[in-house]
């Protein structure tokens, strides 16, 4: 690993409890590592008795709208541009499901549950297809052993919340 500042090869060092962190000796810096920061969304319709699912980049998976947070955003804008971005919805009101590190992307993402103003989608050059489905049948139809179907799970039990 090398610095991201001045680009010298780092070493490792004690940092009290943190334990080893890499350290860059010309700068006298500890180089914590970073992540990029994502949202996704368990899209409910008006009446919470359906759920949207999309699938995109040409696969047949249905999973959840998600993207990434722009530099200035913050979680709650960045949930608003990416379902305006992908699905052209408006959210109702929204609120907090669940987050997880995804290591695959080196992603932070953070989940939220939403409600559609309206269930009129338009389909953008981001999303191959969208569909409603049931509750029960977004479970069966949502893209298996994902974080996806997780964060759908977790949603489904807090439905009342929302």
């Amino acid at each position: 690993m090398y610095c991201n500042t001045c680009g010298t090869k780092l070493i490792m060092k004690r940092d009290g409890i943190d334990g080893f962190v890499p350290f860059c000796m010309n700068c006298q810096t500890f180089k914590y590592p970073t992540f990029s920061d994502a949202i996704s969304s368990v899209i409910f319709s008006p009446d919470k008795k359906e759920i949207l699912l999309i699938q995109q980049y040409g696969r047949k998976d249905n999973v959840l709208v998600a993207g990434y947070v722009t530099k200035g955003e913050n979680l709650e804008t960045t949930l608003k541009r990416e379902i305006e971005e992908e699905v052209h919805l408006e959210i109702e009101r929204f609120m907090y499901n669940d987050n997880q590190y995804y290591e695959r992307t080196n992603t932070l993402i953070t989940n939220f549950m939403a409600v559609a103003k309206d269930k009129n989608f338009k389909l953008t050059g981001e999303v191959d297809q969208a569909q409603w489905f049931s509750v029960e049948d977004a479970l069966k139809y949502i893209k298996p052993n994902s974080l996806a179907q997780h964060y759908l799970k977790e949603a489904i039990c807090k439905i009342d919340r929302l």
